[in-house]
């Protein structure tokens, strides 16, 4: 038999663990503070961050230095501090920013995963009893929230669409519609490798209001419709491909239902839906991908009481809104795109590549 492991160390690993917590708390306020932004021309002392920042300076000298612990800061003189390339990421206007995704993840996220045993005891989200509302109610009429939350999906958007753009075929689509795009990162990534392409953003207002400078700072604005709207009603027609990206792991079953069968009814001829989701893997294991699938899974639950989805689950829903899988193809990076047409307007034979 093996020995047993040391239940100190294990111990030890669990409390690792565990207080690992407050680095999210620290790198939000770092965001909010604009650390990064300071920082990316050269050193400054703690002093001018305070000034400039409008902070207690003792309390960010403790902060600063907590943040050189998990790299994201050094201090090449004492009480001056300089950013790492990691913490570069944290500032506003670089390639491959967080920082709106750590703000949101901070202020906004951080309530509702407190509420993670009421979730798993009722299945509900942990959003409607921190906030009262479900799924992105909250957004209408809290516009900072919104626009936090439209940036910090641009933010994580970013970081996948090199990935998309160059893993799947979108060469053959003249007209392409980006359903629930947000600031339209990945339709502008799109049209930007196929200059022959336009493409549609479609969202809701809150999102479609803000999205025009991101087109216009990507150059494709001329060739981008902006069209506000929910999917649970309509969506723009006479495309040959309607991107779902990220979107149905924010619903249930039924409404992912309600969703498909919109599109399926925009569909014509030829027209492909492109479902762009990270498949959930069974059995799971102790290693760093699988890691982050968990955490987005539980965190579907925690916000819209919704969930991560395996390749077979994804089929069904598909299939049960009576569309056809033509393919899935995975991309670098996690993500995988599911193939769908109108039955009769593709090939039957499910295809993986």
């Amino acid at each position: 038999m093996p020995e047993p492991d040391d239940p100190y160390a294990e111990a030890a690993r669990v409390l690792s663990m565990l207080h690992s917590s407050w680095m999210a708390q620290a790198l939000r306020v770092a965001a909010e503070l604009g650390i990064a932004d300071l920082l990316v021309d050269g050193p400054r002392g703690v002093a001018d961050l305070a000034e400039a920042t409008g902070s207690h300076r003792p309390s960010l000298l403790r902060l600063l230095r907590a943040l050189v612990t998990i790299g994201v800061c050094h201090e090449p003189e004492p009480a001056t501090f300089a950013v790492t390339p990691t913490g570069r990421q944290l500032a506003g206007d670089v390639e491959g920013s967080v920082r709106a995704w750590t703000i949101y993840w901070g202020r906004y996220l951080w309530d509702e995963w407190a509420q993670l045993p009421h979730s798993i005891t009722t299945g509900r989200s942990g959003r409607e009893v921190v906030s009262g509302s479900a799924h992105f109610d909250a957004l209408d009429g809290d516009p900072e929230r919104a626009s936090v939350f439209n940036a910090a999906m641009a933010d994580m958007t970013r970081l996948s669409t090199r990935a998309i753009a160059t893993g799947y075929d979108f060469a053959r689509f003249a007209r392409i519609v980006d359903v629930g795009g947000g600031y339209g990162e990945l339709v502008a990534a799109l049209l930007t490798a196929h200059p022959s392409t336009t493409g549609v953003l479609f969202d809701l207002p809150h999102a479609i209001a803000a999205a025009r400078p991101n087109l216009e700072k990507a150059g494709v604005a001329d060739r981008c419709e902006l069209v506000a709207g929910s999917f649970f009603d309509a969506i723009p027609t006479g495309a040959d491909a309607y991107l779902l990206k990220s979107v149905l792991h924010d619903w249930d079953d039924q409404d992912c239902h309600r969703i498909l069968t919109v599109c399926r009814t925009a569909l014509t001829g030829s027209a492909r839906l492109l479902v762009i989701e990270r498949l959930l893997p069974t059995p799971m294991r102790p290693d760093e991908t699988h890691r982050a699938l968990a955490r987005s899974d539980l965190m579907m639950l925690v916000a819209h009481a919704a969930q991560e989805r395996t390749e077979a689950h994804f089929r069904r829903l598909i299939t049960g809104a009576d569309l056809q899988v033509g393919s899935v193809t995975e991309l670098p990076g996690g993500l995988s795109v599911i193939e769908a047409v109108r039955p009769g307007q593709g090939d039957s034979a499910p295809e993986r590549r």
